[in-house]
């Protein structure tokens, strides 16, 4: 049951080499429009993301792209005898979490205010191999 147990914590320790995160908090965008460029690189490969986040009109994506380059700096970090440029990394995760919510006060006609709410947010990026899946075909 021991050498069980140890086989397990091996790999589960391999598994948790292959992969980088990077956290991002209190960013001052609004949730909703970092949403917008996540969606677009979830489980793109990395170079490939790299360009989308560089050519993106969105002003989330400059912020994103520093951190998918904090990810990638990570994993090379963790992996330290493999080489980059072999390895197929691709965005395996990304969420957005809302940050904390500024509150603020703009003047309003007749003596009134209205609230401004400045919106943050948290985002968590998870970079990890890439896994191919081989589709087999059957002679019927």
């Amino acid at each position: 049951m021991g050498a069980r147990k140890a086989n397990m914590a091996e790999k589960l320790k391999a598994e948790k080499k292959q992969k980088a995160i990077a956290i991002m908090r209190d960013c001052p965008t609004s949730p909703r429009k970092m949403r917008l460029v996540a969606d677009i690189i979830r489980g793109v490969e990395i170079n490939k993301a790299l360009g989308i986040l560089r050519y993106s009109k969105k002003e989330a994506s400059i912020r994103m792209e520093k951190l998918l380059k904090s990810a990638i700096a990570n994993w090379e970090t963790k992996n330290e005898n493999e080489r980059l440029e072999d390895t197929k990394l691709c965005v395996k995760e990304v969420f957005v979490d809302g940050g904390r919510m500024l509150k603020r006060i703009q003047a309003a006609p007749q003596g009134r205010a209205h609230r401004i709410r400045k919106r943050s947010n948290h985002v968590t990026i998870v970079v990890d191999k890439m896994v191919t899946v081989e589709k087999t075909v059957e002679n019927k």
